[in-house]
């Protein structure tokens, strides 16, 4: 199943980014350290066309140190670009954050010339909770449920940094599938746009794959590694009393329950994807993407060709 929601206050958002942008000196994208390349949106890197970005890695509390580590050298090693890591503990994320945007446009600074800086990032990913720490006051509106801040805000970080605020927005199209269970995984995916079953049972696939221990902790479980994923599932739900009279596993509670412990970080410190295997998850859907082309573009000759026959 390919995860895609794009509802229509993200269609409006895109456009006012876009007309934003054009003042802007900086880009900082809020990504989720638990899936840094696909919290990454895409739209965003088109959109500003080259300008200097700050790549945050939030929830790195959440994440697995090891790979974090991996992401940020990702990153740092791209031109035009910075990255760090953020998270829950940090008690001074405003000098960090203008230190790096000052470190990226070392022309720009002064009351003459503020510093012009637009933070964005998918919903659900705690960019009104990072504002809101950075001003110590609730300027943002904050919520578990993606798509809660609305509209733009402007907050002045320092007496030269002007921060632009935008809504969390996804993008039309989501190629990497794995990219879009991850996202759904993570919340930032409406409830009514994925089969929370089927996103559950990805999310156990890979946890089985790189972390069976806080898996099989977590809940308790004997050898994981002769099973398949749904039957995980399945003993999740009996250790959970998530049970059908005649004792049926509900499975749809059962996969609440694993996103919901998931997402709270409460199964460990986890990374759903690394550098390498996101490298390998492009290269798969761009193959995918040219022999659909392919495929269509066969099609529609086939359709002229009997169509030309015909006449």
């Amino acid at each position: 199943m390919a995860i895609q929601w794009f509802p229509g206050h993200m269609n409006k958002a895109k456009k006012d980014v876009a007309a934003r942008l054009k003042g802007i000196d900086v880009v900082i994208e809020m990504l989720d350290a638990r899936l840094p390349a696909s919290s990454a949106n895409p739209m965003i890197k088109a959109l500003s066309r080259g300008k200097p970005t700050l790549k945050v890695l939030n929830k790195q509390d959440l994440a697995d140190p090891n790979v974090t580590r991996l992401w940020l050298d990702w990153y740092n090693a791209k031109p035009g670009t910075r990255a760090l890591g953020l998270d829950a503990s940090e008690r001074s994320p405003a000098q960090r954050l203008v230190a790096a945007c000052r470190e990226l446009v070392p022309n720009r600074g002064g009351l003459e010339k503020p510093i012009r800086v637009m933070i964005c990032g998918i919903p659900n990913v705690g960019k009104s909770t990072l504002i809101n720490t950075m001003t110590g006051r609730k300027i943002a509106k904050t919520g578990n449920m993606p798509g809660v801040t609305k509209g733009e805000q402007r907050i002045l970080l320092a007496d030269d940094v002007e921060l632009y605020d935008t809504p969390g927005m996804l993008w039309p199209k989501i190629e990497v599938e794995e990219g879009g269970y991850n996202l759904a995984a993570s919340g930032a995916v409406g409830r009514n746009a994925m089969d929370e079953e089927e996103v559950a049972l990805e999310l156990i696939a890979y946890l089985m794959r790189h972390y069976a221990d806080a898996l099989t902790a977590r809940y308790r479980l004997d050898d994981i590694s002769v099973l398949q994923d749904y039957e995980v599932l399945e003993m999740v739900a009996k250790k959970r009393g998530a049970m059908f009279g005649g004792g049926r596993p509900n499975m749809q509670k059962a996969s609440e329950i694993v996103l919901t412990e998931f997402r709270d970080g409460v199964i460990g410190r986890i990374t759903l994807e690394r550098p390498d295997e996101w490298t390998a998850w492009v290269k798969k859907a761009k193959e995918l993407a040219a022999q659909r082309a392919a495929e269509k573009q066969a099609r529609i000759a086939e359709y002229e060709a009997k169509k030309n026959k015909g006449r």
